[in-house]
This record gives structure tokens, C-alpha cells and sequence, in this order.
């Protein structure tokens, strides 16, 4: 397991939900969720902040494992943020993270209007503990590495 803390990015065409590790890689915590049209320099000004070793970002794929619109919204997203930041950005398998977490809240009480400001983040949360859990037990990077052009199989 590589040491450093991690960034992970759940994207929403709305909000973007930020979730960061512990230095050792352990353990995903909720960091904040910020308005789309202002992700990138949010997600930037984190990592000037917090230095992580790499950018985690959701890759939700149908549930056949095939592209959707929000598949390609998310790669253009995660494209422009390895444009912005100078950290390597990876993506993530992320097929029903957002699903998971608002099972979770209900599962708790929780109404769906109350979930609305943190179910980002809690989905943000869950893509990122499974990223740090499958590099913990394949030691491998997990997903693909983003350039500028495009994914690399990495």
C-alpha cells in the first residue's frame, strides 16, 4: 500500500461530493460537497491544501458495465481536472456508490431532502474506501490513470 492521503471525487451534474483519506490510506472521511460550475478550483485549492498523493474520481458506468452520458461527463471532468492540478488523477469503477450511500441514509431516518448536501460526499466516501480497499488487497493502483488525453491503462 502506497503511503500518502487520497482525494476522491463523486461527480454530479449539480454538485460534486470531496472525500479525502488518512495519510496511511486506511480509512475515507467526508471532506465537502461543492457546486459543479466551481468543482475544479475547489478540488484545486484541496490539493494545494492537503498535497494527496493522487485524485480518486468516480467513473459511473451502467450497470452492464457499458458508457452512460454521465460515464463521458465524468471522464471530461476528471480530463480537466489532471489539466488543473498537479497531482496524478485516477478513475474508478464507481457503479452504485451513490445508490449505497442513500441506502444508508435511509437505512438511519434520514429523509431525502435532508440527504441532499451530503449524499455527494457520502458517495464520494464510499468510491474512495473501495479504491484504497482493492489497492490494499491487489497491490496495484486502483482504475486507470487520467492524462489530459484520455485514460491510460496504468
Amino acid at each position: 500500500m502506497r503511503k500518502g492521503s487520497r482525494l476522491g471525487v463523486d461527480v454530479g451534474t449539480v454538485r460534486v461530493g470531496v472525500a479525502r483519506s488518512d495519510a496511511e490510506g486506511l480509512l475515507a472521511v467526508p471532506v465537502e460537497t461543492l457546486a459543479r460550475e466551481s468543482a475544479l478550483a475547489g478540488i484545486a485549492e484541496l490539493v494545494e491544501e492537503i498535497e494527496p498523493l493522487e485524485v480518486i474520481v468516480g467513473l459511473p458506468l451502467g450497470l452492464s458495465g457499458s458508457a452512460t452520458a454521465s460515464t463521458e461527463d465524468a471522464r471530461g471532468f476528471a480530463q480537466a481536472l489532471a489539466a488543473t492540478i498537479g497531482v496524478p488523477v485516477r478513475m474508478i469503477d464507481e457503479r452504485l456508490s451513490t445508490v449505497q450511500a442513500q441506502a444508508s441514509f435511509r437505512a438511519a431516518g434520514r429523509s431525502q431532502k435532508s440527504q441532499r448536501g451530503i449524499i455527494d460526499q457520502a458517495a464520494a466516501v464510499i468510491l474512495l474506501q473501495h479504491a484504497l480497499d482493492s489497492e490494499r488487497a491487489q497491490g496495484v493502483a486502483p482504475g486507470h490513470r487520467v492524462d489530459v488525453n484520455g485514460l491510460r491503462n496504468e
